[in-house]
């Protein structure tokens, strides 16, 4: 029954597998996912935030392939954070030190209550087109069932990708670098992690073991 349940799940996914820290669909397209930093434009002095606007349009002039930028804001989870806190009240010999740090505490906790925290993660995604790989649009059919296997081996996709993707990754880095940014791609465990996260939103903790098995096997050994 959990099998029928996994297979199930998957039909419904875009992601055919992940191998060799590339994203794999099941249309013949697959693509590589970098994690950026990020900097405060604001904060920034006049001239350097001109340096970073002329360095940014350089980086989109030079740019002969489509990119995708994803900003995911997240509600900060600080329970960890307050556990922590816990502990060195608890461990604390000064009374004077412990309520003062029951009042930071109590501080931390109505901050995120009444103005929801988040952490914001910048990524930057690399396609490969299937058409790149030779597939013919002309077969594309509205009405037709979505694939479930992309139309070539993997080791034949995975050949022709990395010969573009590589030099496009490599690409984005230097040209991130000039804007003071540090760009870099994600692991298979990685990408694993982010997508079981994007897909399961409301709480990894209710998960269902299912939806778990989905995502993890869609991971190519």
């Amino acid at each position: 029954m959990a099998d029928n349940i996994k297979a199930s799940t998957q039909e419904h996914l875009d992601i055919y597998t992940i191998r060799n820290h590339i994203v794999f669909l099941k249309d013949g397209s697959c693509a590589l996912v970098m994690r950026t930093t990020a900097i405060n434009f604001n904060l920034l002095s006049e001239e350097e935030q001109d340096a970073t606007i002329y360095a940014y349009a350089g980086l989109l002039n030079s740019l002969s392939f489509s990119i995708q930028i994803l900003i995911r804001s997240q509600r900060k989870n600080i329970s960890d954070y307050l556990d922590l806190l816990d502990v060195r009240i608890q461990a604390t010999p000064s009374q004077k030190v412990k309520e003062q740090l029951l009042a930071y505490r109590q501080f931390v906790k109505s901050l995120v209550k009444e103005n929801r925290v988040l952490e914001k993660k910048f990524y930057v995604i690399v396609p490969f087109s299937a058409i790149e790989l030779g597939v013919s649009s002309s077969t594309f059919n509205p009405l037709a069932k979505s694939p479930q296997k992309p139309p070539f081996d993997l080791d034949y996709i995975e050949e022709k990708a990395s010969m573009a993707l590589y030099p496009r990754r490599d690409h984005i880095i230097r040209q991130f670098a000039r804007l003071g940014l540090k760009a870099s791609q994600l692991t298979t465990p990685e990408l694993v992690n982010l997508f079981y996260s994007i897909y399961n939103q409301s709480s990894a903790a209710t998960a269902t073991s299912a939806q778990t098995k989905a995502i993890s096997g869609l991971v190519s050994q």
